[in-house]
């Protein structure tokens, strides 16, 4: 009997499980879509129980679509966006949301209804914040609990228990409290590098101090990879397993991918390699055996992706969502079909072929639609469209489509600039996601940042590294990097095309003037 193991992968809108073997071979997999409400601008919510059921549903829709006996599933393990969930002492739902719903209990990852208090908490200049680029993010957990306790009092004095996702994930599943050093030191300023990783101070100063006993926070995390336990009887039945099978500690799903790309390589490699997982948003993820401040960029965090290794972390909040955005906005982009992406992409090369880059010369895009995660850490910084005439053509679709795409693509420069002034050496890039699937977006990388970028041999490197802590959870492997040392590889590699250097680099020189115009301008509003 074979020994497998399944990878969950939560996003922003669905549930993906796969069925892995312990090579890295995907088997099997399958989805479940979950609902996001959105009362209010900024406030985006999910469903636990929803999210749980979706959960249940792709795992079991993975192992049916392998034809595998659910016997042969030692272990499994799950990642997730960073979003907040609350529930109370007994583990049921309370609410999170202005409407005072109990089903909507899990704030978003990108939720920005907290900007004042990240702001609030970024002017303490506590030491904590030595490790989140010296700027604290809305996206990050603390300021959106600060935001709970000020603005749904009777929700907070209900709260027992608060997780971040991928955490409630391994609770739902084997009914401990197993917090991921990943998700705590990334997302809630606990610092895993010290003794005493929370920092009682600092939860103080910002008005938390009550947080621990309000969210059962435990005093110590455990590490990706390791064991969180056995399913409990009920999760197994729900989710089609056996009892026996072992939950192995999760991450956030950037960190998964993070381990998917980048956990076979050693300190050399890792110093000039990126990974990078594009989707809806982009997070890109670099490693070091020596802490690095890098301004603007999250961390350095220890032990948050790979063991032994700080971590720095990038990032774009809206990336695929803003080119769904610029379609919308467009009246040609509603009228594209369901394959609206590929349509473009073939626009745009047919116009490369016949005219090179000169068909979008003079219009430029600054991808701040919904804040510079990084390098700039500004959640406040918005987009810019320069160059746009009065045409609402077909063409003027296609040349802004692109431009937003180059745009997108300059920012990743922008973050491998910082990293790079900083002590890395970044000449590479590893992508996984759905950017990976487009070979526009694939060039545009490589071109825009003067990189060579890989593909992984298994598309998916997200699903991969979370099947890569469940199978050392499970102990098919001693440790996360082992079983990515052997479940992990690198397939086909795109090259930066020499004859677009001139191009990008004078589209650079724009985008970062188009940066201090945006900043000079913000001063009259």
């Amino acid at each position: 009997m074979p020994d497998l193991v399944i990878a969950v992968d939560v996003g922003s809108s669905s549930a993906r499980a796969g069925v892995f073997d312990a090579g890295g071979l995907l088997l099997a997999r399958a989805e479940a879509p979950f609902a996001t409400a959105h009362p209010k601008t900024d406030h985006a919510e999910h469903s636990s129980d929803e999210i749980w059921a979706a959960v249940c549903h792709a795992v079991r829709g993975a192992v049916a679509a392998g034809h595998i006996a659910a016997e042969e599933v030692k272990g499994i393990a799950f990642d997730a966006t960073c979003s907040l969930v609350t529930l109370d002492r007994g583990g049921r739902p309370v609410t999170a949301s202005i409407t005072g719903d109990d089903r909507w209990n899990v704030i978003m990852w990108g939720d920005h209804r907290a900007a004042a208090e990240a702001d609030e908490i970024t002017a303490t200049r506590h030491r904590v914040l030595d490790h989140v680029g010296n700027v604290m993010s809305p996206e990050m957990e603390i300021p959106k609990l600060l935001w709970l306790k000020r603005h749904c009092p009777n929700a907070w004095r209900r709260y027992g228990l608060m997780l971040d996702l991928t955490d409630y994930l391994t609770w739902k599943a084997t009914g401990r409290v197993a917090v991921s050093t990943c998700t705590v030191t990334c997302k809630w300023t606990y610092l895993s590098h010290e003794r005493h990783g929370w920092q009682s101070d600092f939860l103080s100063q910002v008005g938390l101090d009550d947080l621990q006993d309000r969210a059962s926070l435990p005093a110590s995390t455990l590490p990706i990879g390791t064991s969180a336990g056995p399913l409990t009887a009920e999760s197994a039945d729900q989710l089609g397993l056996p009892r026996g099978c072992v939950v192995g500690v999760g991450a956030i799903d950037a960190h998964a991918g993070g381990i998917g790309m980048l956990g076979n390589l050693d300190a050399p490699g890792l110093n000039k390699t990126l990974a990078m997982i594009a989707g809806t948003s982009s997070c890109h993820m670099a490693a070091s055996p020596d802490p690095r401040q890098v301004p603007g960029v999250w961390g350095p965090y220890y032990d948050a992706m790979l063991p032994g290794y700080w971590l720095n972390e990038g990032g774009q909040s809206a990336t695929g969502s803003l080119l769904d955005h610029i379609l919308d906005l467009h009246a040609e982009g509603r009228s594209l079909g369901a394959d609206r992406h590929a349509v473009m992409a073939a626009q745009i090369e047919a116009a490369l072929t016949e005219s090179r880059f000169t068909f979008v010369e003079d219009l430029h895009v600054l991808p701040d639609f919904h804040g510079n995660r990084s390098p700039l850490a500004d959640p406040e910084s918005v987009g810019v469209i320069h160059g746009l005439r009065l045409d609402a053509s077909p063409t003027s679709l296609t040349r802004l489509y692109f431009a937003t795409a180059v745009g997108i693509a300059l920012g990743t420069r922008h973050i491998i600039d910082a990293l790079n002034d900083a002590g890395y050496n970044i000449a590479h890039i590893r992508l996984t996601g759905g950017h990976a699937a487009s070979s526009l977006l694939v060039q545009l990388y490589a071109d825009a940042a003067g990189v060579a970028v890989s593909l992984p041999e298994q598309p998916d490197g997200v699903l991969l590294g979370t099947a890569c802590a469940a199978a050392a959870g499970c102990g098919l492997y001693p440790s996360v990097t082992a079983a990515a040392a052997a479940m992990t590889r690198i397939g086909r590699t795109v090259q930066p095309a020499p004859a677009a250097r001139d191009f990008f680099d004078r589209r650079y020189r724009a985008f970062l003037m188009m940066h201090e115009h945006r900043r000079a301008l913000s001063q009259f509003v």
